[in-house]
């Protein structure tokens, strides 16, 4: 005998019996005493702190095949909390310090020619430097002065121009290093080679701090042009949430009085007044800067050891709204 079909009107009778059975004992009282209660409740807050840990675990460290590259000096870990940052204007393409002064050993835009902005960029080099840490020489020797701010300095700004292979963060350190500012294996300096403009200097830096000893700065110097001053005091550090009173900025200028007043204008034109209207630069003119000094299609590896980060990294409001989520210093 064949079974009746799904249509029969007994199936469909005793089918909707049965799901009403199921509502009715849903919406039933439930006989569970408190213990039982309080036993389920603290069942639920162990699993959801267990997956809130693993969720963090993942998304803030790096994975195990990138860490086991890492071996920090103890000079590094757990001493350094000072940041100081040099953003990069121009590549040298020298051999020997004499030649810091003549042009021809550079890559510079055509209103940096004759203007004497070389000595300017040494001397942001060097404040920076005696800023940072004491360096005595002893022949081909040196000794720290341990004593100075636990500070690292940061050579800043990737491979920009065309016309070059090299990141103008790199060709600082190398004109330190040849200067005799610095030895070749000073740990408490380094580069930080993805950033294509000034708010990319500021946040790129500290997440290569972050990258390089473990740990986030407590304090930032920007040592760099004076003209630009406001430019991050005022907008950077803003849009990042950096407080005040943990931030300095030094400003080193050209001797020349005019050359500086037509420096300043042009910073009012294409530097502080975009980034006041585009707080993140992610926008129009601020962006299509970026691409054009991304001229290797490079990007930064950020998002893997600053993950904290990510959020503000990828935050391009249509207005000037500030990031509002949780950072490591606020």
């Amino acid at each position: 005998m064949l079974p009746k079909p799904v249509s029969y009107p007994a199936f469909r009778a005793k089918t909707a019996i049965r799901d009403r059975k199921v509502l009715d004992c849903l919406r039933s009282q439930a006989r569970i005493t408190n213990f039982g209660l309080l036993l389920l409740s603290l069942l639920t807050f162990t699993s959801l702190l267990y997956n809130l840990g693993q969720w963090i675990t993942v998304s803030s460290s790096p994975p195990d095949s990138i860490l086991s590259t890492l071996s920090r000096d103890s000079v590094i870990t757990g001493f350094l909390n000072h940041l100081i940052i040099v953003p990069g204007h121009a590549i040298w393409n020298g051999a020997s310090a004499d030649s810091r002064l003549d042009e021809t050993f550079w890559t510079l835009e055509s209103y940096q020619r004759s203007s004497g902005r070389l000595e300017a960029f040494y001397q942001h080099i060097a404040q920076a430097q005696t800023f940072s840490v004491g360096i005595q020489w002893v022949g081909y020797l040196y000794f720290l002065d341990y004593s100075s701010p636990p500070s690292l300095t940061h050579f800043n700004r990737g491979q920009t121009r065309s016309g070059t292979t090299t990141t103008e963060a790199e060709s600082y350190l190398r004109l330190a290093i040849q200067s005799n500012l610095i030895p070749s294996d000073f740990v408490r300096t380094t580069t930080e080679n993805y950033a294509l403009d000034s708010y990319q200097n500021l946040l790129f830096s500290i997440a290569r701090f972050h990258e390089y000893t473990g740990v986030y700065p407590e304090r930032i110097t920007v040592v760099g042009y004076e003209m630009k001053r406001r430019r991050f005091t005022d907008l950077h550090r803003t849009a990042i949430r950096w407080p005040k009173h943990q931030f300095e900025y030094i400003g080193i200028d050209t001797r020349d009085a005019k050359e500086n007043n037509i420096a300043l204008e042009g910073e009012k034109l294409s530097g502080y007044t975009p980034y006041s209207k585009d707080l993140y630069g992610c926008h129009s003119e601020l962006l299509r800067k970026r691409r054009a000094r991304n001229h290797s299609l490079r990007f930064h590896p950020y998002h893997t050891y600053s993950p904290e980060l990510t959020s503000l990294m990828e935050w391009c409001p249509a207005d000037n709204t500030l990031y509002g989520g949780i950072l490591p210093w606020s």
